[in-house]
């Protein structure tokens, strides 16, 4: 399974949203510097993550984009879901190209696929944004921790 450029960008996004939520609107300059993505390109996927109700944009000086739900109620897997579309590593798994499988019902590969995909998206769901939140401000708190190695 691959997650696009497109989906990184997204998560991205969501992360910084999530990071900066409860500080007022964040702009889509402001969202671009700290994530490293091209402007032009955030601003067809904030309209879409508008569109689906996960962030909500506020006009006028002092503008931008804020977070609509809870950081904790929002999971990779159901962000690559959307964007991508199927956590499967394989199109036979979810029904594409099943006329095109010589071997179908009898590949040795199948439960192989399928517990590389159950394995993914038990990764991917039970990882919120607020985990990730989490995770970076652990990783900064460690790196400004003392070494005291001789």
């Amino acid at each position: 399974m691959h997650v696009s450029l497109k989906c990184q960008y997204t998560l991205r996004a969501l992360f910084e949203l999530a990071k900066r939520r409860g500080s007022g609107p964040v702009t889509v300059a402001e969202i671009a510097e700290a994530q490293a993505i091209p402007p032009r390109f955030l601003e067809l996927i904030l309209q879409g993550l508008k569109r689906s109700r996960q962030v909500e944009s506020r006009r006028g000086t002092g503008g931008g984009y804020v977070l609509a739900v809870s950081p904790d109620a929002i999971t990779v897997g159901s962000v690559i879901r959307s964007v991508d579309g199927s956590l499967s590593p394989t199109d036979c798994l979810v029904g594409k190209g099943e006329g095109q499988c010589r071997l179908k019902g009898r590949c040795a590969f199948e439960g192989l696929w399928t517990r590389a995909r159950e394995a993914v998206e038990r990764v991917y769901d039970a990882t919120t944004l607020q985990d990730l939140i989490d995770d970076e401000q652990g990783a900064v708190a460690a790196r400004g921790a003392p070494d005291y190695c001789i």
